[in-house]
């Protein structure tokens, strides 16, 4: 277990956002408990990834049969969030790894960001019986710093939405 965690679970706020002109963006995660706000660096990509995995799950979730969940199927219009980021942004770490899950007990989606270095993942290359190189990733060591935030289905529609508007705010693909 990491020695650090910065857990939220119903969490008053989840939210992406930005810091930036278009091509010059950071991205964020920011959760918020009362005044206890904790803020994580993205990438553009892994910030896209993360809502297109979320908006999957939530459908997957609503395809169990007698679903006692109530995911819907858009954003509750009430649980919108237009607002910028809470400062000031005093990211913990830059997230190098995310990892997604439900909790069925209580209905909650769930988001971890970890800590990654490029120094700490062991990477290996072989080659396979017809030449081709592949790559594996053999060991991610036990990270010290964790972020775990865990919110309700209705809360995760409004997340992937906003975090879309986010991601497609900046230059179009392609740009440089």
């Amino acid at each position: 277990m990491p020695s650090i965690v910065h857990g939220f679970d119903w969490p008053d706020r989840l939210v992406v956002g930005t810091i930036g002109r278009p091509g010059e963006r950071t991205f964020y995660l920011q959760a918020r408990s009362g005044k206890r706000v904790t803020s994580v660096t993205l990438e553009k990509e892994q910030t896209a990834v993360l809502a297109e995995k979320i908006d999957e799950l939530l459908d997957e979730v609503a395809t169990v049969e007698a679903n006692r969940f109530s995911v819907p199927d858009t954003a509750p219009v009430e649980l919108r969030d237009p607002e910028p980021l809470d400062q000031p942004v005093e990211p913990e770490f830059r997230a190098g790894a995310l990892s997604l899950g439900f909790d069925p007990s209580t209905a909650q989606v769930v988001i971890e960001a970890y800590p990654i270095d490029d120094d700490d993942v062991e990477i290996v290359s072989e080659e396979s019986e017809d030449g081709i190189e592949i790559e594996a990733v053999v060991e991610i060591p036990e990270p010290d710093e964790l972020f775990q935030v865990k919110i309700p289905v209705g809360t995760a529609r409004a997340f992937v939405e906003r975090t879309r508007e986010i991601v497609a705010a900046g230059r179009p693909p392609g740009d440089a």
